[in-house]
């Protein structure tokens, strides 16, 4: 049970693959950096909502120990049985996705339809679905030469499914997310680039449609050009966040005291989290968070290159994708190099869906490159010798 609950006190780790162990440890110095920046960046929002300082840390907890029990379950679980209930899980949270834009379902929040609300708490199917779309994903571009025409169209309407009803929310940061996942994921299984070029002109075309059709959208793009044109309407998010990141300097303000977070930065505890940090850790701070997430891609990178198995390469890429990926698009948000998105920061930003799914994402990584490795199989394969020996000898 301890195990299970705290899996940072988990003996068996020893037995593991090198690269299996190391992003174990990456994942908890991520995860425990996030909730300390987290702690900070929330602190004046939840003490000036709620009266408790504490409202959004301690919340956050609860869904990391949801996540951590998923994490631990995925560790333990072999490929081939999370797969086997990945097409399930897609075409379930495909149906809540849809939900959320049906009235008297979806709850609203900042303009966006994207929760449903579960009792006390908000779930954000987008963010669940990303762990299981890269499964399937994989599972299908990986065995495309063994699939009939007719199993291909009909995954190819769900994924395209998923993305028109997360556009729809609207959210199309998440859109374009998952998207460029499944793309890559398909680039990786080496389909013919005919498929891929033709796929990748459409996207294209649909976020343009959606820009040219969304006016808040398209509003984004403006501010994003030129922040101080409107300074106190669209650009004021973003020129507050660059304050808070040039504010930090080269050694930053020092932990729990940046001022932009003093009620200047909107929502620095979700989206522009990245910016209170790099306020309060200045330019070494965030010179170190992005050696950890070059560190993640390298160890993601060489569990795909070893590993024997076509699907397991592609699951490591779509995981790598995703977490590093969104992690730059993030950070390029709060530093101005691309246009406002409602992306969170992977184990940093405030909420549960996206802790959830992050930590799937992360042990779902961590199988893989626990079965890549041909010396843990090895090992696993003479303990059973050992103990069939032992009964039979009994015998």
């Amino acid at each position: 049970m301890q195990r299970l609950l705290i899996p940072v006190f988990d003996p068996a780790v020893k037995e593991w693959a090198l690269e299996a162990r190391l992003l174990r440890w990456l994942t908890f110095l991520w995860l425990f950096v996030g909730l300390a920046v987290l702690f900070s960046a929330s602190y004046p929002s939840a003490n000036a909502e709620f009266g408790d300082g504490l409202y959004y840390f301690k919340r956050q907890l609860i869904w990391v120990l949801v996540g951590l029990i998923g994490f631990n379950v995925l560790v333990y679980t072999p490929l081939r049985y999370i797969q086997g209930i990945s097409d399930w899980a897609v075409i379930i949270l495909l149906g809540l996705i849809w939900l959320t834009v049906v009235p008297g379902f979806g709850t609203t929040v900042n303009g966006a339809t994207r929760w449903l609300k579960l009792g006390p708490a908000l779930i954000q199917p987008s963010e669940l679905i990303k762990p299981f779309l890269i499964l399937q994903a994989a599972r299908i571009f990986g065995n495309w030469n063994r699939l009939t025409w007719q199993v291909r169209i009909n995954w190819l309407v769900i994924f395209v499914a998923v993305l028109l009803g997360i556009l729809v929310q609207p959210n199309l940061s998440t859109t374009a997310l998952c998207g460029m996942t499944i793309w890559l994921i398909a680039l990786g299984s080496g389909l013919p680039f005919s498929y891929l070029g033709s796929t990748a002109f459409g996207g294209f075309l649909l976020a343009l449609l959606s820009i040219s059709i969304k006016e808040y959208q398209r509003r984004r793009v403006m501010s994003f050009l030129n922040p101080w044109a409107d300074r106190f309407g669209d650009g004021y998010q973003l020129i507050q966040s660059l304050l808070a990141v040039g504010s930090g300097g080269a050694l930053g303000t020092g932990y729990g005291l940046s001022q932009q977070k003093l009620l200047y930065l909107p929502i620095q505890y979700t989206d522009f989290i990245f910016a209170v940090y790099a306020e309060e850790f200045g330019f070494v701070g965030s010179m170190v968070l992005m050696l950890l997430l070059g560190s993640y891609a390298t160890l993601a990178l060489l569990v795909a290159y070893k590993t024997r198995e076509i699907v397991q390469q592609l699951v490591a890429i779509g995981v790598m994708v995703v977490m590093i990926g969104q992690s730059l698009l993030n950070i390029g948000v709060a530093t101005g190099a691309l246009p406002t998105t409602g992306l969170p920061l992977p184990l940093f930003s405030y909420g549960g869906s996206s802790m959830i799914a992050s930590l799937m994402c992360a042990g779902i990584l961590i199988r893989v490159a626990r079965e890549s490795s041909a010396g843990e199989v090895v090992s696993l394969a003479d303990k059973r010798r050992s103990r069939f020996g032992r009964g039979r000898r009994k015998r």
